[in-house]
């Protein structure tokens, strides 16, 4: 019998001859790519800005883009605002990183960068994030939509109640009518 030729077997990894090094360091090229090719929480910071960060700040800071540095873990987030507006973000800033870092799950943020831009240009960057147009009121509801509403809710005795379930009952009838 013939003997059969030996094989070496795979390690499955290379020795590294730089010693020792931080386990953030090995693993963050991978995370970042992960997180660039899905883009994570990033939709959802820019679709959700206003809930995220609140109201008042929503209305003079928009966010414009998220960088992630060469080396560790966190990134900059990037803000525009108007000149006017940016001593009143800067002293947001803590407030805005923390809230940010809890949309994503952890601290993704480490880092926020104000731009500051013209009041022209700031009314372009609030219409193209507010959807260019604001949405038209809708159609008042027709007279028979009305006292079907009307009908649906009459047998309850509590104003409030009452009131509430005839707006429910009239959108209703208004969306099966569409």
């Amino acid at each position: 019998m013939a003997a059969k030729p030996k094989t070496e077997k795979p390690t499955g990894h290379t020795r590294r001859s730089r010693g020792f090094e931080r386990t953030s360091s090995l693993i963050q090229p991978h995370l970042q790519g992960a997180g660039e090719k899905r883009g994570f929480a990033v939709a959802r910071l820019l679709t959700h800005w206003a809930d995220i960060v609140g109201a008042e700040t929503a209305r003079i800071a928009h966010p414009v883009k998220i960088g992630y540095g060469r080396q560790g873990f966190g990134a900059t987030l990037t803000v525009l605002t108007t000149g006017a507006n940016a001593p009143m973000l800067q002293a947001e800033e803590p407030k805005i990183r923390a809230r940010v870092n809890a949309c994503y799950g952890y601290n993704a943020i480490s880092r926020i960068r104000i731009t500051q831009t013209a009041p022209e240009g700031f009314a372009e960057a609030q219409a193209a994030f507010a959807g260019a147009t604001p949405a038209a009121a809708p159609a008042a509801p027709s007279p028979q939509i009305r006292q079907a509403a009307h009908e649906t809710a009459e047998g309850v005795h509590d104003e409030g109640l009452r009131s509430a379930l005839e707006a429910l009952a009239r959108n209703v009838l208004t969306r099966n009518t569409q």
